[in-house]
């Protein structure tokens, strides 16, 4: 495949899969959703089918790596590092696209819920008030939307659930999900990493919301704090850091684990 179709793979599939995954973040958490308040199932399973869906339409052009974790394991697999600053190129651009895009679909949404006094306070020096400790909490109330962030603020158990959830995810890949030329997910792969997407939300995604994708998180975090929402709040980069470092960790061990075990 050449670098342009690599490019083009993985920023259109990048962007599918924050559309569809960040879509169902927003479904579930603004005010006149449709799908308000429907819980975590169904964006465990809003985000499983994300995946499969950016897989099937990307797959053809780039091999659907959408996550430069996978990118990183698949080098340290099969030493193929050429391809690795163009994939992670096309897989930021394609977040920071899909993370637009969900803005853009729920805009009405967005400004219902970010002009409500229930959530951002009463207008005029309350809502401001509030404005100021969301930036000094770090997270807005809609950065959820966008990007990950801890339940319990505590750096060696966030990180180490990020390792763990991408060390599955990759694990996975590299040996159920590659297709005969083993760069990247074929059909099969993409139901059966898709799977594994829903499980790793169901049993790992409830201390940080389970990023495990560098590009999935960081892309969307600029794009919020690019936006013009209102009472946005800050988008805490102090935590920006652990899952970007985390499933880029994951990835490498899991990578050096199918070496040793399974190659």
């Amino acid at each position: 495949m050449s670098s342009s179709d690599i490019f083009i793979g993985e920023t259109i599939g990048t962007a599918v899969l924050i559309l569809l995954g960040g879509g169902v973040c927003a479904a579930v958490t603004l005010k006149a959703s449709k799908a308000r308040g429907a819980g975590w199932l169904a964006i465990a399973f809003g985000w499983g089918f994300a995946v499969m869906t950016a897989v099937y339409i990307s797959a053809p052009l780039s091999g659907a790596h959408l996550n430069p974790a996978v990118t990183l394991a698949l080098a340290i697999e099969n030493g193929g590092w050429d391809n690795v600053p163009i994939y992670w190129a096309g897989q930021m651009l394609g977040a920071m696209i899909g993370a637009t895009l969900v803005w853009i679909a729920y805009y009405g949404q967005f400004h219902a819920h970010l002009t409500d006094p229930e959530i951002v306070g009463d207008p005029g020096e309350k809502a401001r008030t509030k404005a100021v400790e969301a930036e000094e909490k770090g997270a807005g109330p809609v950065l959820g939307i966008f990007s990950t962030g801890p339940e319990i603020r505590k750096v060696w158990q966030n990180l180490a659930t990020e390792i763990i959830g991408t060390f599955v995810l990759i694990l996975a890949i590299l040996t159920q999900g590659l297709n005969g030329n083993g760069d990247g997910l074929g059909t099969l792969g993409a139901l059966i990493t898709a799977l594994v997407v829903v499980a790793i939300g169901l049993s790992l995604g409830g201390p940080t919301g389970y990023a495990i994708n560098p590009a999935r998180d960081l892309g969307p975090r600029i794009v919020h704090a690019l936006l013009p929402l209102p009472n946005k709040g800050g988008s805490d980069w102090s935590y920006a850091w652990i899952p970007v470092v985390g499933p880029l960790i994951g990835g490498a061990i899991a990578a050096g684990i199918y070496n040793v075990a399974f190659a």
